[in-house]
C-alpha cells in the first residue's frame, strides 16, 4: 500500500493555546515567530505535508482564532477551533472537531515545530499497523540523578531504561476518545492517559529535529536547524 493510498486516515490535532511563559513574556507561545513565521505555521505546514493527514485541527488561543486562521489558510486540510485553559482541554476541544472519518489521531505540539514528514508518517504507520497508542522517543543521554529534598542525591537512575518522549503521538480515534472520557485529573500527555486505563503505549525512534522549544535558546537552535535544511 502506498503513502497516498492510505491519505485521509490520519487527523492531527495541534493544542497552540498555551502561553508558554518559559519563552517570556510576549504572544502565546504558538504564536511566537520563528525565522519570521510563528511555530504554529512552520508546525503545521510539516504535519500537512505529511501523505497520511487528512485533516489537522489546530485549538487556538480563543481571542485568537481569527488571526490564526488567516495564518493557516494557506495550508490544507486545517481546522480551528478555540482551545481552552488547559493543554488536556484543547486536545479534547479539538478532537470533538474530527469525527469518525479518521480511524487515527495523532497529537503534536506546535512547540515541536521543525518536526519531519518521516517521524509523523512513521508514528502513524504504528498505529496502523495496530498500535493503540504509540510515541516517538529518544535515549536519555544526561546521567540522571535522584535528588531529596533537602537538594541530596538519593541515587543514580539507570537510564538504559529511560527515554525522552516526543511528538506526535499516535492514537487509534476510539482509544482516545476513551482516555478523554475517562480522565479525572490533568495530564501532561495523551499517552499518559491511555496508560491509566490500561492501553499499552508502543515507541517507535523519535528525530532529534523535534525538539520542543521551550526557551529562548531552544528558539536560536531552531534556527540554526532551519539554515542547515
Amino acid at each position: 500500500m502506498t503513502a497516498h493510498s492510505v491519505r485521509d486516515d490520519v487527523a492531527v490535532l495541534v493544542p497552540a493555546a498555551g502561553m508558554g511563559v518559559r519563552l517570556g513574556p510576549g504572544a502565546p507561545k504558538a504564536l511566537r515567530t520563528l525565522a519570521g513565521e510563528p511555530l504554529l505555521v512552520h508546525a503545521v505546514r510539516r504535519v500537512a505535508a505529511a501523505p497520511s493527514v487528512g485533516r489537522i485541527v489546530v485549538a487556538a488561543p480563543p481571542d485568537d482564532v481569527e488571526s490564526v486562521v488567516a495564518l493557516l489558510r494557506p495550508v490544507a486540510h486545517v481546522v480551528v477551533v478555540p482551545g481552552g485553559a488547559t493543554r488536556q482541554t484543547s486536545v479534547s476541544l479539538a478532537l470533538d472537531a474530527v469525527g469518525e472519518a479518521f480511524p487515527i489521531v495523532l497529537v503534536h505540539d506546535a512547540a515541536r515545530a521543525l518536526a519531519p514528514v518521516e517521524l509523523i508518517e512513521r508514528v502513524a504507520a504504528a498505529v496502523r499497523d495496530g498500535h493503540e497508542a504509540v510515541v516517538p522517543v529518544l535515549p536519555v543521554v544526561d546521567t540522571i540523578k535522584q535528588v531529596d529534598a533537602d537538594g541530596r542525591v538519593a541515587g543514580t537512575v539507570d537510564r538504559s531504561v529511560l527515554r525522552s518522549v516526543q511528538t506526535p503521538q499516535g492514537f487509534s480515534r476510539e482509544t482516545l476518545v476513551r482516555a478523554h472520557a475517562a480522565a479525572v485529573d490533568e495530564h501532561t500527555d495523551d499517552a499518559g492517559m491511555c496508560e491509566k486505563i490500561g492501553v499499552a503505549v508502543w515507541t517507535v525512534p523519535g528525530d532529534e529535529r523535534a525538539l520542543k522549544i521551550t526557551r529562548p535558546l531552544d528558539l536560536e537552535i531552531a534556527c540554526l536547524l532551519l539554515d542547515l535544511g
